[in-house]
This record gives C-alpha cells, structure tokens and sequence, in this order.
C-alpha cells in the first residue's frame, strides 16, 4: 500500500495579510496533491474530516502517524502552526513545507527550508509543473532519508537527546483501513442523501454499530439526516452516539433544532439555554434558540393567544439580536431579529437601525468568502423589507441556485409570507413578493 501523506493547509479562497486571496483549493488540487501522487504517496487533507470543531481525533491520528506531511505555510494560518508543531513534536523528519515565495516567512520558522511557489492574480498557482516537480522531488528525499539522522524538526535539530515516541508501535492496519473507511462511508452517505430517506436508513445500517463508528462518520450521518428533514432520525442517532460526541456544541446544537422541529419545544429550549450558559452567546445557538421563540409566537398568534405571542415576540427578538451582536460577521440571527421587529405592531424602530448593518455584514461576507444560500437569502429578506422588488428578484435567484437541503427554501418562504402579511394588514401591500415565495415552495417541495 502506498505511504500516507497529511497535507496541512488552509482551504477555500482565503485572504492573507499581504492582501492578495489565495485559492488554496486550487494550490491543493494542482500543485501538492499531484506532487504527492507523483512521489509514490497518498495524500489526506485536513478539511476532509468532518468541520464544527469536535472531529479532532481522526485528524489528529493522520496528523501524526502519516509517514509524510506537506505544510503550506502561506499566509501564517493559526491552525496550521498549531498543526505543524504538533507534528514537529513527535516526527523527527517527513515533514516537508512550502509556501507563497511573495509572502515573507514569520520569524520563528524563517531558517527552516520551505518551497516557495509562485500565485498568479487568481490565487491560483503559476508554474505549475515546475513546482511539482519540485515538491515530488522533496518528498521522494524524505522518503529516501528514513531512518537518517538529518531532522527537519527543530525539536529534535535543538534538544539533544530528546527521541521520538514509539509511534511504529502504535502505527496499525487498522488506522489504514479506518483512514479508507471514512472516505468509503462519505461515498456512501453522500449517495445515499440523493436517493432519498430509505437508502439512507439502508446506508445507516450497513455502517455498523455508532459506538464503533469514526466520530466523523456519525457527524455526517447525523447531518445527512438534517438534509432529508428526517428530525427524528437525528434524535434517534445522539441517543447511540459516545458521550464525549453527544456533549459536544455542535450536535447539541443541531439536537436542539431538530427538537424544535419536532414540536418539542420545551427539550429544545432547555438543551439551547444550558449551552448558551456553558459557552456565552453565539450567533449560531441564539439563533436555533430564537427559532424556539419564534414559532411559539406563531403557535400562540394562530391560536388568538395575544398576550403569550406578544411575549414570545419580544423574546425572539432579543435572543437574535444578543446572537447576532455575539459575532457581527454573522447576518443570520441579526436578518432574523430586524424580520420579527418589522412584525411587531406598530413596528419595532430598532429595525430601521439594525438594516443596514446586517446588509453590511452579509456583503463583506459574499466580497470574502465562498456565499453560501443563507447569505442570498438575507439579501432576498433585506430587499423585500426595503421593497427593492429589483434586488429581491435577483438575491431570489442566487438563493434558489445555492439550495442545499430542502427546508432552507421553506424557512425564507415562511418569513416573506410573514412580512407580506404583516404589512398587508396595516395596508401597506407587497404583492410581487408572493411570487417569490411560491419559487421558494416549490423548490423546498422539490
């Protein structure tokens, strides 16, 4: 079987401090990946473990017994050094860097050597061919050198005497077959999300029992089910999951919205409330809590419950806008808070306030970084707050083109159905935006 090689790098376009946007996708897929396979190796990425920042055993284990890793050093990203000096740490050698050749290496690994490579305007590497070769040639040393003396881990290069764990010892067929088994079981979870319910119940069942499962594997499993609105599947699975797993942020987060949706409200508020006193206010657990208060409000608004929705308003609003003020670069909870306050009667004047910093923040959002279909969808709701029929029917379009699971589309359909309605009974009509949460039906009923 062919070596394994753990790339340590950032992903996505990311922004470094010289300014310039690195594609590190790109750097990735046309220059390391290639360079590996070239050198008689098989490459394993960082970000291909499951993200939320509860997966780190299985990245940790490939981190460091792979027999090689590559670091891209580009833009002095804080998870890769952290990564990297765990590495340093227990591997005298195979361990290869690289970087930007334009960006100037920070002061505590400037005497180490390291590739430099050239970025063109995109971000995307130049030379290509050259610099694979080049980094090929570099790991094909590494390999050569095995066993010799000459560390390229300044650990080891400065303390004398200081050796290197047993990791042979600890080094299995095992961690082979899990490494190829959790891109197996993606494969097949992924497959299975597309043809329905059934096959992944199917899918679920083939991969074994949960306490036995990768930790990543669990997690995907758990958001495959959110994909296929199958909430109870969700709660079915955390009741099988490993404590430590279970307690993590990330699944109590996404237990509480799956409770909510099953109606049982009351679980989901407590879940919700506890983590926001464990960890503080974040724009991600204010914002599943919010939802909690926010169909209250509906519930008791239908059922003529005035006092108990008036209450159930105000509370919404305020758990949004605390999740929203947690981190300002989230317009999520900040869309949701100025909605509810246009809702209010007569309308809360906080919103007029509120607008134009979550369109700023959604904005700076889509100008650096990759938008995904809630950032379109804040567009969508800011337009048709600020009745830009032109730029609702474009964020309308944008957002039905970057739907991933189907009750997105059901979630911004119901908040224009809300606004329309609201503002039709003070007369104040906006009927073209009816049209645009009919494409949104559809496309969530789809």
């Amino acid at each position: 079987m062919l070596p394994l090689c753990f790339v340590l790098m950032p992903f996505g376009k990311k922004a470094i401090p010289s300014g310039a946007t690195v594609d590190f996708d790109a750097v990735y897929h046309d220059l390391i990946a290639p360079a590996i396979e070239a050198a008689g190796m098989e490459a394993l990425r960082a970000d291909q473990e499951v993200s939320g920042g509860v997966i780190h055993k299985p990245m940790y284990e490939r981190l460091i017994l792979c027999d090689f890793a590559v670091a891209d050093l580009t833009g002095a990203n804080a998870n890769v050094f952290y990564e990297l000096g765990l590495r340093h740490g227990v591997r005298p050698a195979t361990t290869v860097l690289l970087y930007a050749g334009s960006e100037r290496m920070p002061f505590d690994v400037a005497p180490l050597r390291a590739l430099p490579y050239q970025l063109g305007a995109d971000g995307k590497p130049t030379d290509v061919e050259g610099a694979r070769q080049a980094l090929s040639k570099l790991l094909e040393t590494a390999r050569a050198a095995r066993g010799d003396e000459s560390a390229d881990s300044p650990v080891f290069q400065l303390l004398e005497g200081y050796t290197a764990p047993d990791i042979a010892r600890l080094k299995t067929d095992v961690f082979r077959d899990c490494a190829h088994y959790a891109v197996e079981a993606r494969k097949q979870l992924a497959d299975a999300r597309r043809a329905g319910k059934d096959a992944l119940k199917k899918a679920a069942g083939a991969l074994g029992e949960v306490q036995d499962l990768e930790a990543g594997v669990v997690i995907d499993l758990f958001l495959s089910y959110r994909a296929l609105s199958d909430w109870q599947a969700m709660v079915d699975l955390v009741a099988q999951m490993s404590a430590p797993l279970a307690r993590s942020v990330l699944v109590r987060e996404q237990l509480g919205f799956a409770l909510n949706r099953l109606k049982r409200r009351d679980e989901a508020e407590e879940l919700l409330v506890e983590l926001i006193k464990e960890h503080g206010a974040s724009s991600e657990t204010n914002g599943l809590l919010g939802r909690v208060y926010k169909d209250r409000w509906d519930e008791a608004r239908n059922a003529n419950e005035l006092l108990k929705a008036k209450g159930a308003l105000s509370k919404a609003i305020d758990t949004y806008l605390k999740g929203f003020e947690a981190d300002w670069r989230d317009a999520y909870p900040g869309i949701n808070a100025v909605t509810l306050m246009e809702l209010k009667n007569p309308p809360d004047p906080r919103r007029l306030e509120l607008l134009p910093v979550v369109g700023y923040a959604v904005k700076r959002r889509l100008a650096h970084g990759t938008p995904d279909y809630w950032d379109h969808a804040t567009l969508l709701e800011l337009a048709v707050l600020q009745k830009d029929e032109d730029a609702a029917m474009e964020a309308a379009g944008n957002a039905l083109a970057a739907v991933r699971e189907s009750w997105e589309p059901e979630t911004t359909a119901r908040n224009l159905a809300l606004i329309r309605a609201a503002r039709a009974a003070r007369g104040d009509e906006v009927a073209w935006a009816a049209v645009i949460e009919d494409e949104l039906d559809k496309r969530a009923a789809g």
